[in-house]
C-alpha cells in the first residue's frame, strides 16, 4: 500500500481568517510534532482550500487501526496543551473520520488533493466499494495524477475526549473517504466533475450529496522532522 500503514485519520474543518495565521503556526510547530511523537503515527499532511477559502483537510497515516484507541493517543486527546485548548474552539464544522485503509495506490501526498466524503445507497455498499477500489488502481498512472486511496470509517469504541468537549459540538463523520492526489489541479477538478461527479457516483451506488473539495498542500511531516 502507498499509504504508510493500515489506518488513517481524515479530518476537515474551517478556520476563520482572523485566526488562520496563528492556527497554521500552532498546527505546524506544536500540534503535528506532538501527534507524530505518538507511536503508530507515520505521517501527517495538511492541505488548504485550493480556492483560498477557509477550509482545511488533514490526514494522519497510522500503522494500525488500534493506534486510534492507544493509551498514548488517548493521553494526548485528554490533556491538550494550553495553546491547543485556546485554538480548538476555532475548529468550525469539524468532520473527523477514523478509518481503515481499503485500497491505496501511488503517492499519498501531492501538490493538490481531491477529497470525497460519501455514503452508499442501501444495499449497494459492496458495489460502490468495488468501483472506488478499481479507480485506485487506475487513476495514479494518469497524467496529472499521482495517487488514489480509499478509506472506510471504523470509529474505535472510546469515550468522548477532552479535545472533543472543548470543540463543543459533536464531530461529524463520513462512511467512506476517497482521496486523489496529483500535480495538476485542473485534472483533479475535471475528475471531480466527471468520473467522481454526483451523477456518476450515484450510478455507482453512492447516496446523494457526497461532499467533495479541492485542496493545495500546506505541510507534510514524518516522525523526527524538526518542528
Amino acid at each position: 500500500m502507498a499509504m504508510l500503514g493500515k489506518a488513517a485519520l481524515a479530518m476537515w474543518w474551517d478556520i476563520a481568517p482572523e485566526v488562520r495565521a496563528e492556527f497554521e503556526h500552532w498546527h505546524s510547530h506544536e500540534h503535528f510534532p506532538e501527534r507524530l511523537a505518538i507511536p503508530g503515527f507515520q505521517r501527517a499532511a495538511r492541505w488548504a482550500d485550493a480556492q483560498g477559502g477557509e477550509g482545511f483537510f488533514i490526514c494522519y497515516e497510522l500503522a494500525e487501526h488500534a493506534t486510534l484507541a492507544s493509551s498514548a493517543y488517548l493521553a494526548r486527546l485528554n490533556a491538550p496543551t494550553p495553546w491547543s485548548t485556546r485554538l480548538m474552539p476555532h475548529h468550525r464544522d469539524m468532520v473527523r473520520a477514523q478509518c481503515e485503509v481499503v485500497a491505496s495506490r501511488g503517492g499519498a501526498v501531492g501538490r493538490h488533493a481531491l477529497t470525497l466524503r460519501l455514503s452508499a445507497q442501501a444495499g449497494r455498499e459492496i458495489e460502490l466499494e468495488r468501483t472506488l477500489t478499481a479507480l485506485c488502481g487506475d487513476l495514479p498512472a494518469r497524467p496529472g495524477l499521482t495517487g488514489a486511496h480509499l478509506l472506510r470509517s471504523r470509529p474505535p469504541a472510546i469515550a468522548p475526549t477532552t479535545e472533543q468537549k472543548i470543540r463543543g459540538l459533536a464531530d461529524r463523520s463520513a462512511d467512506s473517504v476517497f482521496l486523489a492526489c496529483g500535480y495538476e489541479l485542473d485534472v483533479l477538478r475535471a475528475l471531480a466533475a466527471d468520473e467522481l461527479g454526483e451523477e456518476q457516483l450515484q450510478r455507482a451506488g453512492a447516496a446523494r450529496g457526497a461532499g467533495r473539495a479541492l485542496h493545495a498542500l500546506s505541510l507534510t511531516m514524518v516522525p523526527g522532522d524538526p518542528p
